[in-house]
């Protein structure tokens, strides 16, 4: 029987699921039995380089998602107009449901875009069902397991003005990449490059003091025998993870990258779905899962990652590079699981939304509004609609063949 069939019964009986009292659901803005259907789903093309997703509903409820896959916006685009007729007409509280329907009736399963697509699809939906019971997502998910979510900001160590603006904005945690000469690492780095960057990241630690996190990543741009190497010169400055220390499409490697330090390996905005991290858990591959809730299945599909993870002893600090819909679902799921870390943000939705988050002593308060507890400033984007944001072409300087950035 299709999910919009569901008894009054059962659909109370998913409601209660949520752990809501009798008094918030006799309280919420749409009843268990009131018709809520999808009528329409939109995209915007937001610079930098996002794409912003919207559903609309009959009962003028809307939900916001962030379908992004960098460089290839138009494809994303095409993805969600390719999935709306399954949606539209359709009740969008069973977001499980949908979740199934949309991944398995695919037949071709996985992928960056089917799973990027679904990923804002998905917190899209879950924003409808939190504004529609009136509480945010994260009590849909069980409650909060903690009153305010760590966040971290981008910083070369190479900029110390910026640093000291990030620590006077209030952060205590930042991400950089391994200092370089030349633009490309080589496969194998000469002791001078070696030796660069551990002096640099020694510069960094000097900077922020030893009560400061400082994550590297290493962006999969060096190769195994190079990262080992680099990974051994950063390791008296105790970086607070490795990032990618090589490609994610062969976890056994990584795996070895991460026997041969005590260091904590990071990895996974590249892997989709609970399939991806299960053989990244089961290998021991890393202990910091970075799933990313605009590519690997959005909250639905990151909530069950991080129980996986959890019985492997990892956290999880979800990768955002993105924009403020993406930040306001990660820390959403972050407010609803126990094995969170701290969280990815390049935008606090500064001229994006219409209240931006703050950062207090390196953390972001709960949100108390309904759904993922964002609004859109359409005045405010109005100037930033439109990209053509491209990946790069990177070449190696010396010989011109194809490098990784």
């Amino acid at each position: 029987m299709p999910v919009d069939n569901f008894s009054r019964r059962g659909a109370i009986g998913a409601f209660i699921g949520s752990a809501l009292s009798a008094e918030a659901l006799l309280a919420a803005p749409i009843q268990a039995r009131d018709p809520l259907k999808i009528t329409k789903l939109e995209t915007f093309l937001v610079k930098p380089r996002w794409v912003f997703l919207k559903i609309h509903t009959n009962a003028g409820i809307t939900g916001l998602g962030e379908p992004l896959l960098e460089g290839r916006a138009l494809t994303i685009r095409t993805a969600i107009e390719e999935i709306a007729p399954y949606l539209i007409g359709k009740d969008p509280r069973p977001v499980q449901h949908h979740w199934q329907a949309i991944y398995r009736h695919a037949f071709y399963r996985g992928g960056p875009i089917l799973t990027s697509a679904l990923s804002g699809i998905d917190q899209a939906l879950w924003d409808i069902k939190g504004k529609a019971l009136g509480v945010p997502v994260y009590e849909l998910l069980g409650g909060p397991t903690r009153n305010r979510v760590r966040v971290y900001a981008h910083g070369g160590g190479s900029n110390p003005a910026r640093i000291k603006a990030l620590l006077a904005q209030g952060f205590t945690a930042f991400k950089t990449g391994p200092a370089r000469n030349r633009k490309f690492p080589k496969y194998v780095e000469t002791p001078a490059e070696v030796h660069y960057a551990a002096e640099k990241m020694a510069e960094f630690r000097s900077l922020v003091g030893d009560k400061v996190d400082i994550g590297v990543d290493f962006h999969g741009a060096v190769s195994p025998a190079h990262a080992k190497m680099l990974i051994k010169a950063l390791e008296p400055y105790t970086p607070m993870f490795i990032e990618e220390p090589c490609q994610a499409q062969n976890h056994d490697v990584m795996a070895d990258l991460a026997r041969s330090t005590h260091l904590p390996i990071a990895t996974g905005e590249r892997v989709f779905t609970k399939w991806g991290f299960r053989e990244v858990l089961e290998k021991r591959a890393a202990t910091i899962l970075q799933p990313d809730l605009c590519h690997a299945g959005g909250i639905s599909e990151v909530r069950f990652i991080a129980a996986m993870a959890e019985a492997y002893y990892a956290s999880i600090a979800p990768h955002n590079p993105m924009g403020p819909i993406s930040l306001a679902a990660g820390v959403q799921l972050a407010a609803s699981i126990p094995n969170f870390l701290i969280q990815e943000q390049v935008s606090l939705g500064e001229g994006y939304i219409k209240q931006p988050f703050k950062v207090r002593e390196g953390y972001l308060d709960l949100p108390t509004a309904p759904g993922l507890g964002v609004e859109i400033d359409d005045h405010a984007i109005a100037d930033k609609l439109g990209h053509d944001w491209k990946n790069q072409e990177s070449y190696d300087e010396d010989d011109g063949s194809v490098t990784d950035w």
